[in-house]
């Protein structure tokens, strides 16, 4: 189970949509810093920056071989922000239901007042 510091750095990893490109293009398979960077309109170190962000909510992994740094997608903390996401859904659609239930409630007490 995640802790609430792992999902703040997983969810302030996401926040930024040149991150989140990043984490989908990973997806796809293992990519080069440069095969990275080649989709954004940015200085290289400023690339370097995001994936540093997402070095460190340990959403991607390195390694280096030669002058290359190969990026690949770690996807664990990902299923801790799934597990977190999912059980605030099953929360609230707890709560909506029991609205509704309670909403059906005083409709069909109003209709017994009116008659």
């Amino acid at each position: 189970m995640a802790t609430g510091a792992d999902l703040d750095r997983v969810f302030q990893a996401l926040s930024d949509p040149t991150r989140r490109a990043v984490v989908e293009r990973l997806a796809k398979g293992p990519a080069s810093t440069s095969e990275l960077a080649t989709p954004f309109a940015m200085a290289l170190p400023s690339f370097t920056q995001h994936l540093d962000v997402l070095v460190a909510a340990a959403l991607v992994e390195s390694t280096k071989q030669g002058r290359v740094r190969t990026y690949r997608l770690a996807p664990t903390p990902l299923v801790g922000a799934s597990d977190w996401l999912a059980t605030q859904r099953s929360l609230w659609d707890r709560r909506l239901d029991q609205l509704d239930d309670h909403l059906l409630e005083l409709a069909r007490a109003d209709k017994e007042n009116l008659r």
